[in-house]
């Protein structure tokens, strides 16, 4: 684990800044609360937060940063471009309206949110070629700190290194114990691409399962912290998504104990290839 940044451990992008490894997720299924989000970062030291055009909420998250008392500077802001936006102008007015919504003059981290483009008459690598070049001057301006992507495969990377200049900082995907895509992550890290873990506990899924229970008794914890800890010791940045205080406050309790070895090595074992998210493998 690198450095100690706000808000607990850091991990450092390739660009020299420190992305917080634990950040509180957002979405647009019942996946935002203002008192969630205000008690994240007022007692729970939370400094990264995740959000997304497509969860409507980015609005919602300036109010509660703004009664949060928390200073821009001290926070992580990660957000994300949706695909009704690609395009390169369209891409740099979506990235001016989620600062806008956000009430920021810069993202820390913007994402291209998913590979495929669907736009008539071009290919999703066009479109994503050309998208990328607006992140790419998005970040040159420094509205964007850092860019990345978000549930890109290594062939979708492949041809954006063909095609592009520089290289995402991050590629936010699925991980949880039944979704651990190893290949791609050890793709992102031969290339200093820091990977971003969504759906920790596998929308739920994971916290039933025998295995982890058992490791939650073995450590006196819980099966979300099992989780949550499993993720961030295989060097994964997890944004764990919960609404309730209570579940905000048990998910960042995750610094104080380290998994044994052999306990994340049964945990690597249930992969079994499901997602409960989207699976971008059809995509080109």
């Amino acid at each position: 684990m690198a450095s100690r940044a706000l808000g607990g451990p850091a991990l450092p992008l390739a660009n020299g800044l420190s992305i917080p490894v634990l950040g509180l997720g957002t979405s647009h299924v019942g996946g935002y609360s203002h008192e969630a989000v205000v008690y994240a970062l007022q007692k729970c030291g939370i400094r990264h937060i995740d959000t997304a055009k497509r969860y409507g909420c980015e609005s919602l998250l300036q109010k509660a940063i703004k009664e949060s008392g928390v200073k821009r500077e001290d926070l992580w802001i990660t957000t994300k471009l949706w695909h009704s936006d690609y395009g390169y102008e369209n891409t740099k007015q979506a990235c001016l309206e989620s600062c806008r919504r956000l009430g920021v003059e810069y993202l820390d981290l913007y994402l291209v949110h998913w590979p495929d483009a669907q736009v008539p008459g071009k290919s999703s690598r066009e479109v994503r070629a050309e998208t990328w070049r607006a992140m790419e001057e998005l970040y040159a301006t420094g509205m964007c700190r850092s860019v990345g992507v978000s549930n890109f495969l290594i062939n979708h990377l492949e041809q954006l290194k063909e095609d592009c200049e520089v290289t995402p900082h991050v590629n936010q995907v699925e991980y949880h114990p039944f979704q651990r895509p190893q290949e791609l992550l050890d793709y992102c890290r031969s290339r200093n691409i820091v990977f971003e873990g969504y759906c920790p506990l596998a929308k739920g899924e994971a916290l039933a399962h025998p295995k982890i229970i058992q490791l939650a008794k073995k450590y006196d914890r819980t099966p979300a912290q099992i989780c949550i800890r499993w993720s961030i010791q295989n060097g994964v940045v997890t944004i764990p998504k919960s609404t309730k205080v209570e579940r905000i406050q048990e998910n960042c309790e995750v610094f104080d104990f380290t998994l044994a070895e052999d306990d994340v090595a049964i945990l690597n074992g249930m992969h079994d290839g499901r997602h409960v998210s989207w699976d971008p493998t059809p995509i080109v």
